[in-house]
């Protein structure tokens, strides 16, 4: 029982290190951010499976030289292995499922905005929003709009190659405000306010915690830009700083009481409050 125990910890020990050789033998970023989101909490699920299985057997082994028949004190042994085991892996569960994706999140968000080398051996720089669109199909806008695709475009000035990535719009669950993991995901969209000729449209994504239930809206604009507006336009200045997922206001009001507005960017912050109407949204 022992020696299966070792074997099942070290089967245990060898898929994690497995996957570290994996994650380590990838060369391009995208490849190895892709490869790390779609399998690292799976491959980790997996070890700590094979830990609780060498842990119940391991707790198996209580008394087991003093049993010579099968006895009460043989199931209760059993249950007790079986209990052990199963607490062990679920308690794992809960850490990868609510508190690792924190941690994972800061590790494909390094992968993901790490400067790539061009084929030329310069340095890549990844272009703003409005740099980026002039450099994307009318398709690949469009999914951009509906936060379908996310995509990064890249820039070697020197020698003007060109690269794209392409990441679910929705791969990365949000931090929520009420139990700070992250496991804040949009359950609906609609669109308020459709695009016209001289308006930006506006879409409501509605966001709920899969962990505490909390709920909350964003406020996002549909552009009507085309590729050619893109041409002159300067770098923006808020998608410098990769820490920043939302822009949050918080309004106390003799009338309506606390209420909380999410944005997915100063300017619309700053909109929002220049229209802001309390007598309206109370």
């Amino acid at each position: 029982m022992l020696s299966g125990a070792l074997v099942i910890a070290g089967l245990g020990i060898l898929i994690y290190l497995l996957h570290k050789l994996r994650v380590t033998t990838i060369q391009d970023y995208k490849a190895k951010y892709d490869y790390i989101n779609q399998y690292e909490i799976k491959t980790y699920k997996r070890v700590f499976l094979c830990f609780a299985i060498a842990a119940a057997m391991v707790i198996n082994l209580y008394g087991m030289s003093k049993l010579k028949t099968v006895e009460v004190w043989f199931f209760v042994r059993l249950f007790m292995s079986i209990a052990g085991g199963t607490l062990i892996a679920y308690v794992a569960a809960l850490v990868l499922d609510y508190y690792y994706p924190t941690v994972l999140n800061k590790k494909l968000r390094k992968w993901r905005y790490l400067s790539r080398p061009s084929k030329a051996g310069g340095k890549m720089r990844l272009l703003s929003e409005d740099e980026e669109d002039v450099h994307l199909e009318e398709g690949m806008q469009a999914e951009e709009n509906v936060f379908s695709i996310d995509y990064d475009v890249w820039l070697d000035e020197s020698s003007g190659e060109i690269r794209i990535d392409k990441y679910p719009g929705h791969l990365q669950a949000l931090k929520c405000n009420s139990c700070g993991f992250y496991t804040m995901r949009v359950v609906k969209e609609e669109i308020t306010r459709h695009p016209s000729k001289d308006a930006n449209g506006e879409l409501i994504k509605h966001f709920q915690c899969s962990y505490c239930k909390s709920v909350r809206a964003t406020a996002y604009n549909i552009s009507t830009k085309e590729a050619g507006d893109y041409k002159a336009a300067t770098e923006h200045s808020f998608r410098k700083n990769k820490n920043i997922d939302l822009v949050r206001v918080e309004i106390h009001s003799n009338v309506a009481g606390k209420k909380f507005f999410d944005f997915s960017n100063i300017e619309q912050a700053q909109k929002f409050l220049e229209e802001y109407d309390a007598e309206k949204v109370s």
